[in-house]
């Protein structure tokens, strides 16, 4: 599917900041070529969690004018839950070193990405790398998690 929104690009303390109009967010980076890079990053992330989620995807306003004395610019993402990088659920369970019941209620909980496809299970492979960069916490150990394969 192709997505589109506009964004307004502007400065403000010395960064571009790239805010779409009619949705939540926003980004910022140093330069007008890589705020407009980010917005189309920030919106590539903000389909697929609509798409994993089943949330009816929005539909932004076209046709705005600069609200802040920055330029319009109009991002287009193409995205698929297919085109997704994930993993099996038994393999996040795998990869992090605990059960396959866990990696449910880490992704009910938020803090895994994942969706339901049939009968299927799928976590971001993401979300399965920033929890393994996370300190462990105290409290009962958890197995010896597997390597990640790149």
């Amino acid at each position: 599917m192709f997505f589109m929104a506009e964004f307004e690009l502007f400065e403000s303390e010395g960064a571009i900041l790239a805010l779409p109009f009619g949705l939540e967010g926003g980004t910022e980076a140093p330069t007008t070529e890589e705020a407009a890079a980010m917005a189309a990053d920030w919106l590539r992330g903000e389909v697929e969690h609509w798409l994993m989620t089943g949330t009816r995807l929005p539909s932004p306003p076209l046709g705005n004018v600069p609200l802040r004395g920055g330029r319009v610019c109009i991002v287009g993402v193409s995205c698929s839950l297919e085109a997704i990088d994930t993993m099996t659920a038994s393999e996040a369970a795998q990869a992090l070193g605990v059960s396959r019941p866990r990696i449910s209620q880490m992704i009910k909980s938020g803090r895994l990405e994942g969706f339901t496809r049939g009968h299927a299970t799928f976590v971001t492979t993401a979300s399965v790398r920033a929890r393994l960069a996370e300190p462990p916490r105290p409290g009962r150990p958890r197995r010896q998690p597997e390597p990640l394969h790149a």
